[in-house]
């Protein structure tokens, strides 16, 4: 069993900053991609940030040039760093993480419970 942990969700006027943590823990064998998704109250799901195990990243459109994905594989973390806040990025932000589970390799697709983001205008 695989195990998501997020934290770093806060209330942060606009304009400020947060980093956002993600902890992957139980059967992992291996790791392939990481990700963000946030889902705002009567908006559909969106994905915001992956990272691949060799570190490729990709971003919505919508955070390019303000947030910034990275990981650590040795121990299964991932943080997502949001820099100029404005109150569209407010949304329950989850981390999600796809992998092959210990010790028959099987595949895996686990969520976390998710981390509030509030932006204040």
């Amino acid at each position: 069993q695989v195990r998501v942990v997020e934290s770093g969700g806060a209330l942060v006027q606009a304009g400020g900053s947060l980093r956002l943590s993600c902890a992957a823990s139980g059967s992992i064998r291996s790791i392939y991609v990481m990700g963000w998704y946030r889902w705002a109250p009567g908006k559909q799901r969106e994905l915001v940030a992956t990272i691949s195990s060799g570190s490729s990243t990709d971003y919505a459109d919508s955070v390019k040039g303000r947030f910034t994905i990275s990981r650590d594989n040795a121990k299964n973390t991932m943080s997502l760093q949001m820099n100029s806040l404005t109150p569209e990025d407010t949304a329950v932000y989850y981390c999600n993480t796809k992998g092959t589970a210990a010790p028959w390799g099987r595949a895996y697709d686990a969520w976390g419970q998710g981390t509030q983001v509030t932006v204040s205008s």
